[in-house]
């Protein structure tokens, strides 16, 4: 009791003397003058004991509120309508997460404090005028699409790039890269494309480049180049450990982040380094072509590396995108964020930090033609397989509840439609190759590879995960300039993003993924910038298999990433593996 008489004491002496701008505290001291009977409470005592000294800062501007946090505003202080703004005349006090202000929400209120919440105010992002001299790069000039993307890069601190795959990304970015002047810059990719990077940069500058391999890393190197799989070796997500960071150690002015959406996953240990790292580094750009890769809440942990606007508040782009809420699971409470809601007003609240342009918008390429062939499959194995897997979901309610678990025991059911579907790939692949024209198949299983490389021999190149960074490069210049070499055999996941791979005109998927995002990426080797015939792209498919559900909802989810992109409308929603799931068990 002590202490708290002393503090409030202490404070009404320093209304006494108070000649400051702090409005508040003038209004504490106009009360206490006109009051004999006036005693601060403790918050106001502590306010006025800690902030007596802080100068305020005048700010005398209109400021834009998230949508979220001006329905707050509005619910808690009974406004008759909705702010979309607030005037802040001055800034009274800053705290870790919230100012104090002294201002008003409309035009005809008169100014009062009140406390705002950081989140709530939207920083409007402005890419910086920069001119660039072109000529310097005609020996490989950039065309006129990728010069919009340099100068959006190089005109912001964080951007995400997320060009449709095929319009030269890492070009633009590279030239970008340069023209910051950037001295130091780390490059995080897949293993599979950083012999990529190494031979672009080399492409426009003769600066010294270090791919990191194991524990190997350079402090020194002008690029550096490292995969996603082994960050871990170089940086500490605990705080106490930063010192030992190699990656913050180096000084990296530029961070450039590839295939960013393999870092949408907020509880993966690379997602984790990232965005431990990434806070201190001045410039971040991401680039991807499938920025959200099934559900707006994949999108959130890009949106928050860039510091958009709509990702300072989880809660409140959780609700207002992902169609959140929260239920009781036991003990806890458990927020669901597998819808997709406002997606076009999502698309034009991040517009101004990501560029995003389709080739079909930008460049005269030839159409992509996907088509689904549908067969029927005759096995025992199958139909036992899939008995197998009913009789287990009937009798284990609630081991069959957890949706890894499913997914566990329908893996050698894949596999089985992956391998009985291996002839009909192969007859379809000669059928191609008696046309004149080369072909590349995708696979999701090692056994099933290299029963269609095998088959064709010599005609075929092959990349999966086992593939040293030399290996694949050389599979991928084989296919390109071998005219021997005509069949590109490639795990989806290994083989599926970042390579260009024009030689082809067909692309075959033998199987399924249960994530779209990997089936457009890998369409999309051969339907790149430099393609001058058609693309065709066929889904055989066992029409009498769970295969014909999977194909079903991997069409509706590409949808749902369009929408956000801005390629088309739609309202589907909904998370793809329980939905896959579902149907499977529903239709018997």
């Amino acid at each position: 009791m002590e202490s708290k008489t002393l503090i409030e004491h202490k404070a009404l002496e320093l209304l006494d003397s108070y000649s400051g701008a702090n409005n508040y505290i003038l209004y504490l001291k106009n009360k206490k003058d006109v009051s004999q009977k006036f005693y601060p409470t403790r918050s106001q005592a502590e306010y006025i004991t800690t902030h007596y000294n802080t100068s305020p800062k005048v700010a005398r501007k209109w400021v834009d509120l998230d949508s979220y946090f001006a329905k707050k505003f509005a619910e808690e202080r009974y406004l008759l309508q909705v702010p979309e703004k607030i005037f802040i005349e001055k800034l009274l006090v800053e705290k870790e997460k919230s100012y104090h202000v002294w201002g008003k929400f409309f035009e005809s209120d008169k100014l009062s404090e009140f406390w705002v919440p950081k989140s709530a105010l939207i920083k409007t992002h402005n890419v910086q005028q920069v001119n660039i001299e072109y000529s310097k790069y005609s020996h490989r000039p950039p065309l006129s699409h990728q010069k919009i993307a340099i100068e959006k890069l190089a005109g912001s601190k964080r951007f995400i790039l997320a060009d449709d795959m095929g319009l030269g990304k890492t070009t633009s970015t590279i030239i970008a890269a340069l023209e910051t002047e950037a001295k130091k810059v780390l490059i995080v990719c897949p293993a599979s494309l950083k012999i990529n990077w190494q031979r672009e940069i080399a492409n426009y500058s003769d600066k010294t480049v270090f791919i990191a391999e194991g524990k190997k890393f350079s402090t020194e190197s002008d690029f550096v180049i490292v995969n996603y799989d082994i960050l871990k070796n170089f940086h500490d997500s605990d705080p106490k450990k930063k010192e030992d960071s190699l990656l913050l150690k180096s000084g990296f002015d530029l961070v450039i982040l590839d295939e960013a959406h393999m870092i949408s996953n907020v509880q993966a240990q690379r997602t984790k380094i990232i965005n431990s790292f990434t806070k201190k580094i001045d410039r971040v750009w991401l680039l991807t072509g499938t920025p959200m890769t099934s559900r707006p809440m994949n999108y959130y942990n890009l949106l928050s590396i860039i510091e958009s606007p709509v990702a300072q508040n989880w809660k409140a782009y959780a609700i207002r995108y992902c169609q959140g809420f929260q239920f009781t699971a036991g003990k806890r409470k458990v927020w669901n964020v597998s819808g997709a809601s406002n997606l076009e007003e999502l698309r034009d609240r991040t517009s101004k930090q990501i560029l995003r342009r389709l080739k079909e918008d930008v460049l005269d390429l030839p159409d992509k033609i996907i088509t689904p062939v549908y067969l029927r499959l005759k096995s025992k194995e199958y139909e036992d397989l899939m008995g197998e897997y009913f009789d287990w979901y009937d009798r284990n309610p609630d081991e069959s509840s957890s949706l890894t678990v499913q997914f566990s025991k329908l893996m050698k059911v894949r596999k089985v439609i992956a391998n009985e579907k291996t002839k009909q790939t192969i007859d379809f692949a000669e059928n191609i190759l008696e046309q004149g024209k080369k072909v590349i198949i995708f696979t999701n299983f090692t056994d099933t590879l290299q029963t269609i490389y095998q088959h064709f021999g010599k005609q075929a190149v092959y990349l999966d995960g086992s593939c040293s960074n030399a290996m694949r490069q050389q599979a991928v210049d084989s296919f390109q300039n071998d005219e021997k070499v005509r069949v590109f055999v490639g795990n989806l996941k290994a083989a599926g993003v970042g390579l260009t791979l024009t030689a082809a005109e067909v692309v075959i998927m033998n199987d399924l993924s249960f994530v779209p995002a990997e089936h457009a990426q890998a369409e999309d080797r051969a339907y790149r910038y430099g393609q001058k015939s058609n693309v065709l792209v066929y889904y055989p498919l066992f029409e009498n298999t769970i295969e014909g559900v999977i194909y079903d909802i991997l069409n509706k989810k590409k949808e749902i990433i369009r929408t956000v992109m801005g390629d088309q409308i739609t309202h589907s929603t909904g998370d793809i593996v329980e939905e896959i799931l579902t149907l499977i068990n529903k239709q018997r």
